[in-house]
């Protein structure tokens, strides 16, 4: 009963609060230039305007308060972009307010306190990662040594869905991409293999699955000054506790090994080896010389950045390809031609083929259109800024809406369907040489400016190669059409499985066996 009253006055006074708070910002507006946004709710502020997906919801607030909007979250102010225009103002015009991220509770404590790279506020340490990823660890370089240790992987799920396909099977395509993305991952990082089926393999692929779970659920007390010392949710906070424990003892143990073995070469002075990431890390952490100091939380925290920003991503992107290819079969025959006549019908689809492939990588264009793999981007003020006549108060969260940039009316003839030729020939429109690395802003899938993701090559590579060998090698068999409802998520993955038969295609069958013997 003492509980119940205490939570009882709590939400009273937090209520109370935020009444005062509102009444305040209104004075503020009298001096201030404020953007528009509807009116909101004391303690949850717009939470109840957001449901049940948020970028869609926002969409929609877009269409009748305009391109920029002002929301709160619980207690925490947002400004919402919605065109390229204002885009381009918060993310190039106004770079320096806007280059820090967002950090929740989960990811603080996943992350060692930010001691990665994703999530690590602008400064000394973050200029020193983004060069060390963009010169080492994911360079052009570095991507051309691992290439084998793609292929590989490549061919295994190729191998599964020739074995499913020839008993005719369904599989959930979805669970498979993200087992590939995973072992992709998983060998390039620490040569770990983590997409077979025996328990460490099992082991790895749930402890990533409940790091990117954990890291994008809702949590009240990450928006809600009341409820920041509050633990409300004890049996999450346990299972935080426990996946960062897994996660730490994976680690070590994989670092113990990489060490006896970097002691070893270096006694027996071999260098020729391939070297994996952490090899890469581990050398930058032992260099007396280095500008900074890393630690071996660093090196944890990174990689747990390279699992969480590149598994479920590139398996979302060429699921959704997939399935608005199976929906519109005229441009998976299109794309399948297109492959046939530059790689021919005696051997698999490659790295190297994709730039002679300009259909597929309409294709791809197409799909983070339409289906952008982190509908909402997210940044975080440093400072006060004025954006577009607007006045911005320090620590705004800004979200960019991609899901309404693919949309818009305005941009894209038809924005609803689904046409990769709006980037080739006569029907680009001046589409056809748009970048998806941040430089036009109706189609930035990667972010743009200094905090764009770094992994922007290596997700082409794995998407449309992956991609164009699914289209190469196999027929995909559905009951009827593909339905294409979304959910609620830090990405943006499918209401539903995508469940198909990979009939694989006669001509090519012995090719694909003969490539996974």
């Amino acid at each position: 009963m003492a509980s119940f009253q205490f939570y009882t006055q709590l939400i009273l006074i937090g209520v109370a609060s935020t009444i005062i708070v509102r009444a305040l910002l209104a004075r503020y507006q009298g001096k201030a230039r404020l953007p528009p946004g509807p009116p909101s709710l004391p303690l949850i502020g717009h939470f109840h305007l957001l449901l049940p997906l948020p970028h869609q919801a926002i969409h929609n607030l877009s269409t009748g308060y305009g391109p920029i909007i002002q929301l709160f979250l619980g207690s925490v102010p947002c400004v919402v972009a919605s065109s390229p225009e204002t885009a381009k103002e918060f993310l190039k015009n106004h770079e320096s307010c806007f280059s820090n991220r967002f950090v929740n509770a989960a990811v603080h404590h996943l992350s060692y306190g930010q001691k990665g790279f994703l999530f690590a506020d602008y400064g000394l340490y973050w200029k020193f990662m983004k060069k060390l990823c963009m010169s080492q660890l994911l360079g052009g370089r570095t991507l051309d040594i691992l290439l084998p240790v793609r292929r590989a992987e490549t061919l295994r799920f190729l191998g599964v869905l020739l074995r499913k396909g020839k008993a005719g099977e369904a599989i959930d395509v979805g669970h498979e991409l993200l087992t590939l993305a995973n072992g992709i991952i998983s060998r390039m990082i620490m040569s770990r293999c983590s997409s077979g089926n025996d328990e460490e393999a099992q082991g790895i692929r749930k402890l990533v699955t409940d790091t990117v779970e954990l890291a994008g659920e809702f949590n009240l007390s990450d928006y809600t000054w009341l409820f920041k010392k509050l633990s409300l949710q004890g049996r999450r906070n346990k299972r935080l506790k426990e996946t960062r424990d897994r996660f730490d003892a994976l680690l070590e143990d994989v670092i113990k090994e990489h060490e006896d073995e970097r002691r070893k070469r270096r006694e027996m002075h071999e260098d020729g080896q391939i070297r994996d990431l952490l090899d890469i890390l581990l050398d930058i952490h032992e260099d007396e010389a280095s500008e900074v100091k890393f630690s071996m939380e660093n090196i944890k925290a990174f990689v747990l950045d390279l699992f969480m920003a590149g598994t479920d991503t590139s398996a979302l992107t060429t699921e959704w390809a997939l399935a608005e290819l199976i929906n519109h079969p005229h441009v998976m025959e299109k794309a399948r031609q297109d492959i046939d006549s530059v790689v021919g019908m005696s051997r698999i689809v490659e790295e190297s083929d994709i730039v002679n492939l300009p259909y597929l990588q309409a294709i791809f264009k197409e799909t983070l259109r339409i289906h952008p793999t982190v509908p909402l981007l997210g940044r975080l003020s440093s400072e006060s800024c004025n954006v577009s006549g607007y006045d911005i108060p320090a620590n705004t969260l800004l979200f960019v809406n991609l899901w309404s940039l693919g949309r818009d009316s305005k941009l894209w003839e038809e924005p609803l369907e689904f046409r990769p030729e709006r980037f080739m020939g006569i029907e680009a429109n001046g589409n056809g040489n748009l970048d998806v690395r941040g430089q036009h802003f109706e189609l930035i899938p990667f972010g743009s400016g200094r905090r764009s993701c770094p992994g922007a090559s290596l997700a082409q590579q794995v998407v449309k190669t992956n991609l164009a060998a699914m289209i190469q090698c196999f027929e995909w068999k559905v009951n009827g059409t593909v339905d294409m409802e979304e959910k609620p998520s830090m990405t943006l993955p499918r209401a539903h499985p995508l469940i198909c038969v990979p009939v694989p295609r006669p001509n090519l069958l012995s090719s694909v066996m003969r490539a996974i013997e």
